[in-house]
């Protein structure tokens, strides 16, 4: 079996905050497991929102060429995808949002069978608001969505706070374990089995 790759990305502006706390756990699992990983910090990054010119369309890339475009090749030769974010009003962090519109919008590489995970952290409230938010990404583009034993959320305010969640990090290790298991198991079904049959997508416009 080929060496599994996973590409992580942090949606929080802080380096130190309670979304690297949640994805270290993570990483400590992939590292256990042979699974290769990067992870981007993305939440203080200058990235701008979709301009819908639609040029990607000619292209296969975005006309803004910033980190976006450099995280579409890594996406690419990935075999899983989480994404982690801060919960801002209960919804995700404008960067990252902007980041993933425009990443999953541009690139045109099939991104079928690719396993997605979405990581979220609050003080109090808002996980599950922004933890739908996220999956929505990989539920629309054939990506099977890993789980835990609960919503994949860790609860912290300050930085570090994280740490103190038993139950959070212990949802992060096993989220982790539950998408290496995903990720072995569509590896050898595509040596081993044939894969679903595809149909020519039906594109329908309501007016």
């Amino acid at each position: 079996m080929k060496k599994l790759k996973v590409l992580l990305l942090n949606g929080s502006p802080r380096t130190n905050g309670n979304i690297a706390v949640a994805l270290h756990e993570m990483e400590e699992v992939f590292e256990k497991e042979g699974v290769e990983y990067e992870t981007v910090q993305i939440g203080k990054m200058d990235i701008r929102g979709c301009l819908a010119c639609n040029s990607c369309g000619r292209t296969g890339k975005c006309v803004i060429d910033d980190v976006v475009n450099d995280l579409a090749k890594k996406f690419e030769e990935a075999d899983g995808l989480v994404v982690g974010s801060p919960v801002y009003y209960g919804s995700a962090n404008g960067t990252l949002m902007s980041a993933l519109q425009r990443l999953f919008y541009s690139s045109s590489f099939d991104k079928s069978l690719k396993v997605g995970a979405s990581v979220v952290c609050a003080r109090r409230s808002g996980c599950t608001a922004t933890f739908d938010e996220l999956n929505k990404f990989f539920t629309i583009c054939n990506m099977p969505v890993a789980t835990s034993q609960y919503w994949n959320n860790i609860h912290g305010g300050n930085p570090g706070e994280g740490k103190e969640d038993a139950e959070g990090l212990q949802t992060m290790r096993v989220l982790a374990r539950n998408m290496v298991f995903l990720m072995k198991s569509i590896a050898l079904g595509k040596e081993q089995l044939s894969l679903p049959e595809e149909e020519e997508h039906v594109w329908t416009n309501f007016i």
